[in-house]
């Protein structure tokens, strides 16, 4: 009797230990581990990818390191498909998103943002032989998008247009090239980069919709987490650090102009 008992105590000890696990804030965990783990991708260059060596890099990468390191943590990265990485959030794989997250007002309803770090345009990309001058000359055409982006959503937005979806823009931009699409829809700085990077004989056509925010995505309920990722972004934007990163890999402080969500 008394083991039975004693087992039903310890038992009970680890599900109220869990249970305030589960009710601390994300920061105060992270700080007490001494490691923030990251969503992204890791194939979305030039924000997170992988270089010829195999190491991450890009500028979400850079920013989520100096977010971390203001922090005083280490930036632990977890690499997903997009179109499971919100699900991955939710279930605490990890704790934040920096991989060019658009805010939308669907988004909200399920998570928390940090302010807004960058703006964002989506733009219709076409092969050489092709002139779009809107989403309506898309209509009765296949268009390549990532699953579960906010491309996807705003080629379903009109109505006639065949979406076709992907779990990364390497694989539909490869399709496009090969005309087995006629069009894509990504952004704008990433599709310029990808086109003169990867060599690929299409080109960016019209800027669609309006510009939107992008952020720091995480789990509802954490405001001390948000409010120490939103004062980091601040300070590096203050201590000139952002624009540093963001010359790096642009030429340009992008937090001034339109930048991709995704």
């Amino acid at each position: 009797m008394k083991t039975r008992i004693a087992i039903g105590i310890t038992g009970l000890a680890i599900l109220l230990g869990l249970t305030s696990a589960a009710n601390q804030d994300a920061f105060t965990t992270a700080k007490a581990a001494g490691v923030l783990k990251i969503g992204q991708e890791g194939t979305y260059a030039p924000f997170t990818f992988k270089d010829a060596g195999g190491q991450l890099v890009g500028f979400d990468v850079d920013i989520a390191k100096e977010v971390a390191s203001r922090l005083h943590v280490k930036a632990e990265f977890v690499l997903t498909e997009w179109s499971g990485i919100i699900a991955g959030l939710q279930t605490g794989k990890y704790d934040i998103i920096v991989n060019q997250v658009g805010v939308t007002p669907e988004r909200k309803k399920a998570l928390d943002f940090s302010n807004p770090y960058a703006q964002s345009s989506a733009v219709i990309i076409e092969r050489l032989d092709a002139t779009y001058k809107s989403l309506a000359d898309l209509v009765g055409k296949k268009v390549g998008v990532g699953l579960g982006s906010n491309y996807e959503q705003i080629a379903r937005s009109q109505a006639g247009v065949n979406v076709v979806t992907y779990p990364g823009s390497p694989e539909y931009l490869s399709d496009l090239a090969a005309k087995r699409l006629d069009a894509a829809l990504n952004d704008r700085l990433m599709a310029s980069y990808l086109i003169k990077t990867g060599n690929l004989p299409v080109k960016a056509g019209p800027i669609v919709g309006a510009a939107q925010p992008i952020a720091i995505a995480m789990r509802k309920s954490n405001p001390l987490l948000r409010a120490a990722v939103n004062k980091a972004l601040k300070d590096m934007q203050a201590d000139g650090a952002y624009a540093k990163i963001s010359d790096k890999w642009f030429g340009v402080d992008i937090s001034k102009s339109d930048v991709p969500a995704k």
